[in-house]
C-alpha cells in the first residue's frame, strides 16, 4: 500500500511539474515582448514599426526552422556527440512527438536570435534580417545547444549551463557583436577626422525608456520561467527563485552607485541594462549557487555591463544601440565561467562544488573548454552568414532609408504612434468623414452684436501683434495669471521640447555627453491689438523670472489681420469677445 501511494504521490508530482514545465515555456515566449519594449525604447522613434516586426517574426521564422531541422539537430538521437540525427518525427510519429520539449527548445531558440537585432537595430535590411535569424534558428543554435542539452559532448563532459548563460546568451550577444561590427555604426555616431580616426562619439538617445523600463520588467517577470522551468522539485524551484531575483537586483544597485559616481548622476537606461546583465549573469548557475554566489555574480554583472558599453564606443568603436554585447555576450560568458567559482553542494539538487567552495579547478576549466568551443563554433559560423549575405543581397539599409526611418522605408508605415506621425508625411491617410457635423450659416450660432461698433483705427495704430513665450512648464499657471490680470485671457498652449544656446546643460546618456538636451517647455501664444505689447512683455518677464539660465524667451511678430472663422469679423473685432 505504502508503495502504490509513494507512486502515485510521484505520478502526481510529475505531472504537477509536467505543467509548470510549459508555464515557464509561456513566460519565456512572453520575454519577446519583453525584448521588443527594450529595443523599440532605446532606438529612435521612426524605427519603431520596423522593431517589432522583426521582434514578430523572430519568433515565426523560428518555428518554422525549428519544425523542419532546427529542433531534430538539437534534440534528435546523438550522433558521435556533434548533432542530433536529423529527422521528421513532428510529421511521422507525432502521437509519439515530445510536444512539451518541442515548445520549450522552441522558445529559447527564438530567444536567441532576437538578442542580435537589437545591436544591429536602425541599420539593417528586413531581408537580410529574416535570413540571418532563420539560419540561427534552423543551425547555429541548435547544433551548439545539442552540445550542451542534448546529450553533445560538452554534456557527456560535465560542463553545465541549467538555462542558457553560454548556450543562448552569451551566443546572441557574439553573433551581435561580429554583425554590428560588419554592418557598420549608424550615421553619425562617430566623428572621424581626415585621416579615418574617430575623434568624437555621439549619443542617440533612446526614443522612450519608459517602454525601455516596461521591456526590462517584462523580461525580469519571464525570467522566472527562464530559470526555473526545468526545475524538478519545490526546493529547486525555490532556490532558483532566490537567485534569480537577489543577482539582477545586486547588479542594478552597483551599477547605480557606479554610474552616479563616475557620471555624477545615476543613468537610467544603463541601471536598466544592468538589472538584463544580472539575470544573464545568474543563468547558468542559478540552480547550483546559494545567496551568496548570486551576489557576487550581480556585482561582476553590474560593473561588467557599464565596461562594456564604454569598450564598445570608445575603443572598439562598434554601435551597440541597446548594449545587447554588454549584457548578453560579456555576461553571459561570466555567468559561465561564474559556475566554476560559486557551485555548492548546499543548493537543492546540487552534487558540484566550485573553487571558491573546495571544488578545485576542474570544473572551472570545463565551464572555460565550453565558452571557448561554443564562442568559436558561433563566431565562424556567423560571420560566414553575414559575409555570404553582405556579398549577395546586402545587410545594410541604403543612406536615405536609414536617414527617414525604416518604419516608412521597408514597411510602408508613416510612423508607429499615428498620432504623432511627422508633418508633410507624403503619404495620404483616409480618415473618414468627422464626427462632428459642419453646421449649416443658416443654423449656426447667432452672433449678438452688444457692443458699439469700433471704426477701424488708421492704419499706423492699427496693429495686430503676436507675441510667443516660450518658458518652464512649471511657470505656466503664474504666467496664466498674470496674463488673466492685464485683460489677456486668450491664447494657445503648446508643449514643446527645446534648448537655449546652453544646449540643455549637457547630459550624459550611457556615458556619453548629449551634445544637445532638449528639454520640456512650454510655448504660449498670445495675439493683441487693445492691450499694449509693452505691458504683455513686462508681465510675463515678471512672471517668468527667477535669475536663473532657462527662464526662458519671449519672441513678438507683426501680425497682418485676424480673422474669426465662425462670423467673418476680422481685425479688431476678431479679437474681441463676442458675447460682451
Amino acid at each position: 500500500m505504502t508503495e502504490e501511494l509513494m507512486t502515485v504521490q510521484e505520478s502526481v508530482l510529475g505531472e504537477v511539474f509536467g505543467i509548470w514545465f510549459l508555464i515557464g515555456a509561456a513566460l519565456v515566449f512572453f520575454m519577446q515582448a519583453g525584448f521588443a519594449m527594450v529595443e523599440t525604447g532605446f532606438t529612435r522613434a521612426k524605427n519603431a514599426g520596423n522593431i517589432i516586426m522583426k521582434n514578430l517574426m523572430d519568433f515565426c521564422i523560428g518555428t518554422v526552422m525549428f519544425i523542419l531541422i532546427g529542433f531534430s539537430l538539437l534534440l534528435g538521437e546523438d550522433v558521435v556527440g556533434l548533432i542530433g540525427k536529423p529527422g521528421f518525427d513532428i510529421f511521422t510519429s507525432y502521437e509519439n512527438f515530445d510536444w512539451s520539449n518541442f515548445v520549450f527548445n522552441l522558445v529559447f531558440c527564438a530567444t536567441t536570435a532576437t538578442i542580435v537585432s537589437g545591436a544591429m537595430a536602425e541599420r539593417t535590411k528586413f531581408l537580410s534580417y529574416c535570413i540571418y535569424s532563420g539560419i540561427i534558428s534552423a543551425l547555429i543554435y541548435p547544433i551548439e545547444a545539442h552540445w550542451i542539452w542534448g546529450g553533445g559532448w560538452l554534456a557527456q563532459l560535465g560542463f553545465h549551463d541549467f538555462a542558457g548563460s553560454c548556450a543562448i546568451h552569451m551566443v546572441g550577444g557574439i553573433s551581435a557583436l561580429i554583425g554590428a561590427k560588419i554592418l557598420g555604426p549608424r550615421i553619425g555616431k562617430f566623428v572621424k577626422d581626415e585621416d579615418g580616426k574617430v575623434t568624437k562619439v555621439n549619443a542617440f538617445p533612446g526614443h522612450s525608456l519608459t517602454i525601455g523600463a516596461l521591456g526590462c520588467f517584462i523580461l525580469w517577470f519571464g525570467w522566472y520561467g527562464f530559470n526555473g522551468a526545468a526545475a524538478t522539485t519545490g526546493p529547486q524551484l525555490g532556490s532558483i527563485f532566490l537567485t534569480t531575483t537577489v543577482a539582477p537586483a545586486v547588479a542594478t544597485v552597483v551599477c547605480m552607485i557606479f554610474t552616479w559616481v563616475k557620471y555624477g548622476k545615476p543613468d537610467v537606461s544603463m541601471c536598466l541594462n544592468a538589472s538584463l546583465a544580472g539575470l544573464v549573469g545568474i543563468t547558468a548557475g542559478c540552480d547550483v549557487m546559494d545567496c551568496f554566489g548570486a551576489a557576487m555574480v550581480g556585482v561582476v554583472s553590474g560593473l561588467l555591463v557599464v565596461f562594456g558599453v564604454w569598450l564598445l564606443d570608445h575603443v572598439l568603436y562598434i554601435d551597440d544601440p541597446v548594449g545587447a554585447v554588454a549584457v548578453h555576450m560579456m555576461n553571459g560568458i561570466w555567468g559561465t565561467l561564474a559556475v566554476g567559482l560559486f557551485a555548492t553542494e548546499t543548493v537543492p539538487e546540487c552534487s558540484m562544488n566550485g573553487l571558491f567552495y573546495g571544488g578545485g579547478f576542474d570544473l572551472l576549466g570545463l565551464q572555460a573548454l565550453g565558452v571557448v568551443t561554443v564562442g568559436a563554433w558561433t563566431a565562424i559560423t556567423i560571420t560566414i552568414t553575414f559575409i555570404i549575405i553582405k556579398s549577395t543581397i546586402g545587410l545594410r539599409a541604403s543612406v536615405e532609408e536609414e536617414t527617414r526611418g525604416l518604419d516608412i522605408t521597408e514597411h510602408g508605415l508613416p510612423s508607429a504612434y499615428a498620432d504623432f506621425m511627422p508633418a508633410g508625411s507624403s503619404i495620404s491617410i483616409f480618415t473618414g468623414k468627422s464626427t462632428e457635423e459642419e453646421a449649416p450659416v443658416a443654423e449656426a450660432v447667432p452672433v449678438v452684436e452688444n457692443r458699439p461698433h469700433i471704426e477701424r483705427l488708421p492704419d499706423a495704430k492699427n496693429k495686430y501683434t503676436k507675441v510667443s513665450i516660450v518658458c518652464k512648464q512649471g511657470k505656466f499657471d503664474v504666467l496664466k495669471n498674470a496674463l488673466s490680470e492685464i485683460g489677456v485671457t486668450g491664447f494657445t498652449v503648446t508643449n514643446i521640447l527645446g534648448c537655449g544656446t546652453q544646449k540643455g546643460a549637457g547630459e550624459m546618456y550611457r556615458g556619453i555627453p548629449v551634445e544637445t538636451t532638449l528639454l520640456p517647455k512650454i510655448k504660449v501664444e498670445v495675439v493683441i491689438c487693445k492691450v499694449p505689447v509693452e505691458t504683455v512683455i513686462e508681465a510675463a518677464r515678471k512672471a517668468l523670472y527667477s535669475g536663473h539660465i532657462g527662464d526662458g524667451k519671449i519672441f513678438v511678430y507683426d501680425v497682418e489681420d485676424v480673422v474669426r472663422v465662425r462670423t467673418g469679423e476680422n481685425g479688431y473685432d476678431a479679437l474681441q469677445d463676442s458675447e460682451m
